[in-house]
């Protein structure tokens, strides 16, 4: 093949990665993607290794550059860094993490067998590899996997068992069937149709029903720290807060931005007033504010408040950049203009917050991303949540796909683990989603507003969770490898002949 036409067909790869992006917005076009991974697999499937590992490159960086291009906004908009050097900077993540979709794709074209279930095998079995390779190494960075975009697919009834890795390979193997020959198409379509008919199980059982406030206060990120602006937010926040009628009211992550020490000198008696109005029995709320202070660290925090006893909750999965500076990109960030630092770590498997017998697990912004990591609070049934809390702050990101993106995200999870989530969210998407994944309340984004909801607890493990729990993903990577087996043995086996 020729220098040119390799480096078009390439260029075609990239857009189609980019394309297929549109589904983990509009969740419908859930076809969108398993039709795009067919094409690359016939692509890989006729060249030699290191083509197809320039394909499977090229895929993945239309894919992760049109999927998280909202990074730019955070990086120019609010972080002063020069509009050419944030383009570069997006362009190389979605370049580094898509080397392991390269190496997937070369491996593929140097391994496969010409026979459509080994094949499809192998290339779901390498495709798992490459997104647990993007969702674990160097913390992790599993946004836009391709299981988010099957949450409204077919693909979905499998979360409760297998997680969104796992649906991402079926979807996987599946195009590579669907391209192997009519037979194995046609099988391809017949498992589908089975999966869209089949009805989920419900795992969990009902508890009790809590009624919610969720607070949005739309502050612009630039204005956030303002100390102009901050008097207004904290005045509302505080007054919606002491006004809800509810039994749990949720105020997103650093809903309060200071500090309490700085918060009694910005506002006297801020915190005292709302723990005694919070006090009185039948009242509880959870407000994002950061703790800490220079000695002991500093953490992005949850805090309840409630007549029980104190209850916090720190942010475990942090950042990068954001929350913590890489070793040795001091330098980078210090090209921005935003605020940050080294935040420390709360505890993995964090205690819930009790609310009328109902155990609500709060969990952080994008920690929402990685389901095996909520699965360890259900090591104990008996302790497990029965109700999610996602406090969050996208307003980084601006007027962006991130804000559906990431409501698709928590509908995903609450698939996998059968338990509701609500989302209270500055900009959006402030939310309720049920234990099916289903957006029962939802505020407009990008307007300040409060949200009233009743919820409904869970109790009850579903077997995503029960693994996740006791395992980890580890079952995943196991899974992985046994799957490339059949196409390795084939390739082994003697061809017979007369």
């Amino acid at each position: 093949m020729s220098p040119r036409r390799l480096a078009a067909l390439a260029a075609g790869l990239a857009l189609l990665g980019a394309l297929q992006t549109l589904a983990f917005v509009h969740t419908a076009a859930w076809p969108l993607p398993l039709a795009a991974v067919a094409m690359l697999a016939a692509a890989v499937g006729r060249v030699p290794p290191r083509a197809a590992a320039l394909f499977g490159w090229a895929f993945g960086l239309g894919w992760l550059s049109a999927g998280t291009w909202w990074l730019f906004i955070s990086l120019h908009r609010y972080g002063g860094l020069p509009a050419p050097l944030a383009v570069a900077a997006v362009l190389l993540l979605a370049a580094a993490l898509s080397l392991y979709l390269a190496l997937a794709m070369g491996l593929y074209a140097r391994w496969r067998c010409d026979r459509a279930v080994p094949d499809a095998l192998l290339f779901a079995g390498l495709w798992l590899l490459a997104e647990l390779a993007r969702g674990v190494l160097f913390t992790g960075f599993p946004w836009v996997a391709a299981g988010y975009a099957q949450v409204d697919g077919p693909l979905a009834v499998l979360l409760p068992f297998v997680g969104v890795y796992a649906v991402g390979a079926v979807g996987a193997a599946l195009s590579v069937l669907v391209v192997a020959g009519w037979r194995s198409a046609g099988a391809a379509v017949a498992l589908l149709t089975a999966l869209a008919l089949a009805p989920t199980p419900d795992f969990t059982r009902p508890t009790g029903q809590l009624s919610l406030v969720l607070l949005q206060p739309n502050v612009s990120q630039d204005e956030k720290f303002s100390l102009t602006r901050m008097p207004a937010t904290l005045d509302w926040v505080a007054s919606s807060l002491l006004g809800a009628q509810a039994d749990l009211v949720i105020a997103p992550e650093t809903a309060v931005p200071l500090l309490p020490d700085q918060l009694e000198d910005f506002v006297p008696g801020y915190w005292a007033a709302l723990r005694a109005h919070f006090q009185a029995p039948g009242r509880a709320a959870m407000i994002g504010v950061p703790l800490g202070d220079f000695e002991a660290g500093y953490t992005n925090s949850v805090v309840a408040l409630s007549a029980g006893a104190p209850y916090r909750y720190d942010k475990q999965h942090l950042v990068p950049f954001g929350e913590f500076i890489p070793t040795g990109f001091r330098w980078f960030t210090e090209m921005m203009n935003i605020p940050l630092g080294d935040f420390a770590r709360g505890v993995p498997a964090a205690p819930s917050f009790v609310v009328r017998g109902e155990r609500v697990a709060p969990n952080i912004c994008y920690e929402d991303l990685f389901g095996e990591e909520l699965a360890l609070r259900f090591a104990d049934p008996a302790t497990a949540p029965t109700l999610l809390a996602n406090v969050s702050n996208i307003g980084w990101f601006g007027d962006s796909i991130a804000v559906p993106q990431h409501l698709g995200i928590s509908r995903v999870r609450s698939l996998e683990l059968q338990r509701p989530m609500v989302r209270a969210t500055n900009t959006g998407a402030t939310a309720v989603v049920d234990h099916r994944g289903v957006v029962t309340a939802l505020l407009p984004p990008h307007q300040r507003g409060v949200l009233q909801a009743n919820v409904q607890g869970r109790d009850g493990r579903t077997p995503f969770a029960a693994w996740a729990a006791a395992a980890g993903l580890w079952p995943l990577w196991a899974v992985a490898v046994l799957a490339l087996l059949p196409a390795m043995q084939a390739r082994r086996r003697p061809t017979w002949r007369p």
